[in-house]
């Protein structure tokens, strides 16, 4: 088995929402949204570079990649650390764009026309995000049930302005 517990992998293939932090020529950190993550096997995760520019000049720099997958409305979620690298046409599986878009990856729309890369990252920590909620005895329902209830107000809130438009 591989660092990445069934769970984690369900979580991640759930949500494909994640933010990719890389580290900056200067230093500083860099966090970008990425919602073509996918599972890749037991170890690794990938994603897309659709538009990345800066994210992709970070790794070619310094391969040092953090990512976060969190369920908004559970509050909870994972940090996966590792090293990323960028494979290059070849013998590496993970520098075909077919096989990235294929269906067991989690990718729901066919976006090989946009893809410039691929990410590739090697898993060496995961951890779990909780949220300070569940400090307090929540149970998951009732976590759900609140955020839940918080995003149909703010849907209802849109809706309401939408229909109120000149």
């Amino acid at each position: 088995m591989g660092i990445l517990s069934e769970d984690m992998k369900r979580t991640v293939r759930e949500q494909r929402l994640a933010f990719v932090a890389t580290v900056c020529a200067d230093g500083t950190p860099n966090l970008s949204p990425k919602g073509t993550i996918a599972v890749w096997d037991d170890d690794h995760l990938i994603f897309a570079d659709l538009a990345s520019p800066g994210t992709m000049e970070n790794l070619r720099n310094n391969s040092a990649i953090e990512i976060n997958v969190v369920d908004a409305f559970l509050r909870k979620g994972y940090r996966f650390k590792g090293t990323a690298s960028i494979p290059t046409a070849g013998p590496s599986p993970a520098a075909s764009v077919e096989d990235y878009t294929g269906p067991d990856r989690g990718i729901r729309t066919n976006l090989s026309a946009s893809i410039r890369n691929v990410v590739l990252i090697k898993v060496i920590q995961a951890a779990p995000l909780i949220s300070p909620a569940y400090d307090t005895g929540a149970e998951e329902a009732q976590v759900r049930r609140q955020w839940e209830e918080h995003w149909q107000g703010i849907t209802d809130g849109f809706r309401g302005r939408a229909t109120q438009a000149p």
